[in-house]
């Protein structure tokens, strides 16, 4: 496989152009100060990638793009960077996927550098990466055969930013980051030709809620999609308040994935399906009922819980009794390899982290973002900077967490109607209604067993309380990888990955 950049093509039209916990640094917040470009860029380069023995020629173009509002001012400059294989004559129409990550905050570094487009950096272990040089080069499971990406960064991370008067946190909520991502993929479309090309968004992470949001804002405003990928998911931030059981429904087949992975459990089954169904109806079942119960759950009610909880999860009755059933994160990350000084990593508790306090009660940091951020960060610049040559004043920002996340916010107009604004978006609502209105929308959910941040089975919850129709069901599939959070990170699942894409882009067709 080979990967060419050649010199710059000859100008097109103007294109268009969620997770590490790394502090934002000085200079990310001086570079405000610099203002990002009013008039759109576009600095296109040729390609070519090999695929399954085919050679793909594509133009990739960094750019940006200028959000205005209705009397015309701009606003804001969301960059981007597009991948657009070469089309023979006659053809037919290429679909174009619209991707982003989430945070909120993050930039779209992640899947831009590691996932489907024709550049990747290599981070194939469940281990610390080690420093630099960092593999970087052609990907073979790109998905650039299939359909034409345009990889987008949320305004205040990667190089998008506010413009004139306004500020980030008139574009920091559920609702504004919709809006401008909606006016982001009108602009894009328009100036590039695509109103008549199939058209899917692929988000992961909080950008599944985004992208679940999304999909019915586009459909609102004339622009039907074809299909929605969800990689990762939470679509419902509601059930994240204290005081909500389901929580704790939810992350206990990710528990017992990552016991299992671990060798934790005293009765290890030999495979993780069915082990994992079994899981789920007892969260379903049992496990739920008991804690609907409340302070009425008898003692020996409570006993026979934390006994099964305890085979599934290998943590003991007593740290289960003492937690009143209900594990928190952080603290199952810690406890479930306590005595060894190690913890298990929450985008992917594949990875373990060593902590110099083994009797504290949550983990010191992440292990899978401290494994993979540096390769990531470091990638993203060499590629975006030196093989593209893209030219800018501004800093690139991986993430830009602590001003974006207090700031966020969570309240969503409910798309059902209504005067009152839901206070924590839930909009897997949104996607239902939009496979009402457009019942030939087709949506892949994608779920690592070991992502601890958006747990598989919260996932499936959202995706089955959106109240469709059942004739609509058949519209959503399923698909689970032996991976974390970033499944693409794990070969095996990244070839397992692309096979399903490659299923789905072709269900567009029909």
């Amino acid at each position: 496989m080979s990967l060419l950049l050649l010199t710059t093509a000859a100008p097109l039209a103007p294109a268009f152009a969620q997770k590490s916990d790394s502090a934002t640094t000085a200079s990310e917040k001086k570079d405000d100060v610099v203002q990002a470009p009013v008039e759109e860029q576009a600095s296109p380069k040729r390609g070519n990638v090999t695929v399954a023995g085919r050679r793909i020629d594509y133009t990739v173009t960094p750019g940006t793009l200028t959000i205005r509002n209705d009397d015309g001012e701009p606003i804001a400059s969301m960059f981007y960077v597009s991948y657009v294989a070469d089309k023979a004559p006659g053809a037919a129409r290429r679909p174009v996927t619209f991707v982003f990550n989430g945070g909120p905050g993050s930039s779209t570094m992640w899947l831009h550098i590691g996932s489907f487009g024709p550049v990747r950096v290599d981070t194939p272990t469940d281990k610390a990466t080690a420093p630099a040089p960092f593999k970087i080069g052609p990907n073979p499971d790109t998905l650039l055969d299939k359909t034409d990406f345009v990889f987008m960064d949320a305004i205040g991370t990667g190089l998008s930013r506010p413009l004139g008067k306004a500020q980030g946190k008139q574009f920091w909520g559920v609702d504004q980051d919709i809006d401008v991502f909606a006016s982001a993929i009108q602009r894009y479309i328009t100036i590039n030709d695509r109103w008549n090309d199939p058209k899917v968004i692929l988000g992961e992470s909080y950008g599944t809620l985004r992208g679940a949001g999304l999909v019915n804002e586009l459909q609102n405003r004339g622009v039907q999609m074809n299909g929605v990928i969800l990689l990762s998911s939470i679509l419902n931030y509601g059930i994240r308040n204290p005081g909500y059981d389901q929580i704790n429904v939810t992350y206990l087949p990710s528990y017992a994935a990552t016991a299992w992975y671990h060798n934790r459990l005293p009765n290890r089954p030999a495979t993780l399906e069915p082990f994992l169904t079994e899981v789920r109806d007892f969260a379903n079942g049992p496990y739920l009922t008991a804690l609907a119960k409340g302070d009425d759950l008898s003692d020996a009610e409570r006993n026979e819980i934390a006994a099964k909880l305890s085979a599934y999860t290998g943590l003991s009755p007593q740290f289960l009794i003492q937690n009143d059933l209900r594990v928190d994160l952080g603290r199952f990350r810690k406890e479930l390899m306590r005595g060894s000084s190690r913890t298990v990593g929450r985008l992917d508790s594949r990875f373990l982290g060593i902590d110099v306090d083994d009797g504290a009660e949550q983990p010191e940091y992440d292990a899978a973002d401290a494994a993979i951020s540096g390769a990531y960060i470091s990638a993203i610049n060499d590629y975006l900077f030196g093989t593209l040559g893209y030219e800018t004043k501004l800093q690139y920002r991986p993430n830009f967490y602590k001003e974006i996340s207090p700031a966020w916010d969570q309240s969503h107009r409910n798309p059902l109607g209504g005067f009152r604004k839901m206070p924590a978006a839930d909009t897997a609502l949104d996607l239902g209604r939009a496979m009402r209105i457009n019942p030939y929308l087709k949506v892949l959910s994608l779920n690592g067993y070991y992502d601890m941040a958006t747990p598989f089975f919260g996932a499936e919850y959202d995706l089955k309380h959106m109240q469709i129709d059942p004739s609509l069901k058949s519209n959503i599939t399923y698909r689970y990888y032996e991976s974390g959070h970033m499944i693409y990170i794990h070969p095996e699942s990244m070839t397992a990955l692309r096979t399903d894409l490659i299923s789905f882009y072709d269900s567009l067709r029909g």
